[in-house]
């Protein structure tokens, strides 16, 4: 996004930020995690507002927050009902063993539907200048895009993976709103494949690796060894220093593939076809706050994770801009007015939040 800096409407730019710090979020995320261990895990849901309460309050656009409007309750619901199916569908399997493809089958059909209900709630819960955003998308698209999609990149081996992603976001961000303003997104799939690259080649490079040191040092041992048993527990835990070096790289690789989707995606992004979205996030810099905020994160027992969540977030909102066609203030003075209208019919809104 180096082109933002030197454009001759500079003046129409706003990036994000955020005024949120480690040492307020520490006492909201340490209350947290007491109240969820005391009460066996249904504080989580209460915890889960208290959190997106303080993100969305301390990301500031154009000297105002945004905010977050969910209950405790609402979320509580949907993983009550998460709960009840994950239950009924062990049931229905201890029945008999013909009927426990159901519960998955049933999943498969209700998916889709599933997804659009949490993409809109979360729309709908989240405001900027009292203005609700809305998600208008379809059970039927987020099957196509979202669900059809993924089985198209697993079972090309991640090939079609930037065709996957485009599917997904299209449908996702060009049926958001912003009050009664629509978003549009068009990521085009060349530029979704060069950032494609790199990730591919850490993953090619990363599997032969870990696989060529897995199978020497199996290998080796086993050829050392006499004992049996010994030789047993040697190649389980080959197998496990394999599996976690792929998981590692995998893991190391997509961060590297969503951060570029995320630059593609937003960058192609126009809020009421004229205002453009950017975001110019630095892939290895944002691999080194990942990668570092897991090693002071693990190091510290968990201690750590308000500074590291803080230090992401501010990263990545920093990192985001708008570049708005107009006068700032009455291009948003425009949207809110007609906006608060649309957003009323959300304000006691009953729903229910399942995370996807």
């Amino acid at each position: 996004m180096s082109d933002i800096s030197v454009s001759a409407d500079q003046r129409a730019i706003e990036r994000g930020s955020f005024t949120g710090n480690a040492k307020e979020y520490f006492g909201i995320w340490i209350v947290n995690i007491l109240l969820t261990i005391i009460t066996i895990g249904i504080y989580s849901a209460w915890a889960k507002v208290r959190r997106k309460r303080y993100f969305n309050g301390n990301t500031v656009l154009a000297g105002r927050a945004f905010g977050y409007h969910a209950t405790g309750g609402q979320i509580f619901k949907g993983r009550l009902i998460a709960f009840a199916f994950i239950v009924i569908s062990q049931l229905v399997g201890l029945i008999h063993p013909f009927l426990v493809f159901l519960p998955l089958i049933l999943l498969m059909i209700f998916f889709p539907w599933l997804i659009t209900r949490s993409i809109r709630f979360n729309a709908r819960v989240t405001s900027y200048r009292n203005v609700r955003f809305d998600f208008v998308g379809t059970a039927g698209g987020a099957f196509v895009s979202i669900l059809l999609g993924g089985l198209v990149a697993l079972f090309s081996f991640g090939i079609l993976a930037p065709l996957a992603s485009r599917w997904a976001n299209r449908y996702i961000f060009s049926n958001l709103r912003y009050g009664d303003r629509p978003f549009t997104a068009d990521p085009k799939i060349g530029a979704l494949y060069r950032v494609w690259i790199i990730p591919a080649i850490m993953v090619v490079i990363g599997s032969v690796v870990v696989g060529f040191f897995g199978i020497a040092a199996f290998a080796a041992n086993s050829a050392m060894l006499e004992d049996e048993t010994t030789a047993m527990v040697t190649a389980l835990a080959s197998l496990y220093i394999g599996l976690f070096g792929t998981f590692l790289v995998y893991g190391l690789a997509g961060v590297v593939y969503r951060t570029g989707v995320r630059n593609v995606v937003i960058s192609s992004m126009l809020l009421d076809g004229k205002h453009d979205l950017h975001s110019d996030l630095h892939r290895g810099r944002y691999l080194w706050i990942v990668i570092s905020n897991l090693i002071v994160t693990v190091f510290t027992f968990g201690l750590m994770r308000p500074w590291a969540a803080v230090r992401e977030a501010r990263y990545t909102v920093e990192r985001t801009a708008i570049r708005f066609n107009g006068d700032v203030g009455e291009v948003l003075s425009s949207m809110e007015a007609t906006g608060a209208a649309v957003s009323a019919e959300y304000m006691d809104m009953e729903g229910f939040e399942f995370g996807f």
